[in-house]
């Protein structure tokens, strides 16, 4: 039996890297090629003709459920196995909709993608342990992703510091982006507001990351779990977690805005379907109100204020 051809496509390099390294070991599985966004994967899929397309959902030019309704057209005897962070059920549903054969979650693809394979080649449908599914679900209520702007770095860290303090006070969970000299700042201001931050530390309800860190979807999901489930040990029912920084706003100041909107576009993945809320930090426009691309970063917020 020839082996089964495979396109990936998935616009995350080091997420790419990973599945490659599960695959390849497997004789009966070829990697026939790759995509890093939608409208890459359609045509690829046309030329190539795969057995099996592993799908992202949130991908440039066309998200993956664009993508898996074009397949449908121009592969129809293809099988088609989503493999995304978002794990709502909404999502989930409409995939299946269009088609799709499986949906694996990519925090638990290491163990699950090889049998997701195996389950949807023998024509069974595939569902992720770690996703919560079921067909009558409501989708979840959306969240709090909300930027300032800032006239000066003083601002900025109040907005941060107010924004986790209310979180950390309340018993919930903190989670920051920031330069090296402002996380110390931070550690001031939050102590100042009455926050217990050493005990916070110790008990793994706050934690920092520096702002010149490349963004992880993975290991950013995972920091956000943990969070959740420290502040959960600590004795908080139902608790949150308050995500803050200014990487995407340090980004747009450089005018590497298609990244800055690309980190937003995260968040909001993230706000969707996780106990998260959301404030991004940046500097204050001059002359931008009108840009396309001023107005592009406000649109992926829920709140929009200037300070």
């Amino acid at each position: 039996m020839p082996p089964l051809r495979i396109l990936i496509v998935e616009d995350y390099e080091p997420l790419r890297r990973r599945v490659r390294a599960i695959l390849q070991p497997r004789n009966d599985l070829q990697i026939v090629g790759e995509a890093s966004d939608g409208l890459e994967a359609v045509q690829k899929a046309k030329v190539l003709q795969p057995d099996l397309v592993l799908l992202d959902i949130y991908l440039p030019t066309l998200n993956g459920i664009q993508v898996a309704k074009r397949l449908g057209d121009l592969i129809p005897r293809a099988k088609i196995l989503f493999l995304s962070l978002e794990p709502s059920s909404e999502v989930v549903r409409e995939a299946f909709k269009l088609g799709a054969v499986g949906y694996v979650y990519k925090l638990d693809a290491q163990s699950e993608l090889l049998p997701a394979i195996e389950t949807v080649v023998e024509g069974k449908r595939f569902v992720s342990s770690g996703i919560e599914f079921s067909e009558g679900t409501h989708p979840p209520t959306c969240n709090r992703h909300e930027i300032v702007f800032c006239s000066d770095d003083d601002v900025l860290l109040d907005s941060l510091a107010r924004f986790m303090a209310a979180a950390l006070n309340a018993g919930d969970a903190a989670i920051v982006w920031a330069t090296g000299s402002h996380r110390e700042s931070l550690l001031q201001r939050l102590h100042a507001r009455g926050v217990d931050i050493e005990g916070a530390i110790q008990r793994g309800t706050y934690i920092s990351f520096d702002v010149a860190e490349t963004p992880d979807p993975v290991r950013m999901l995972k920091a956000i779990r943990g969070l959740n489930e420290a502040a959960s040990k600590a004795g908080k029912k139902r608790p949150r977690v308050a995500a803050c920084g200014e990487r995407a706003g340090r980004l747009w100041a450089a005018g590497k805005t298609d990244l800055a909107i690309r980190l937003e576009q995260l968040c909001n993945e993230l706000a969707k379907s996780h106990d998260i809320d959301i404030l991004c930090a940046y500097p204050m426009p001059h002359g931008q109100e009108d840009d396309h691309a001023f107005k592009s970063i406000r649109a992926e917020h829920s709140a929009v204020s200037y300070r």
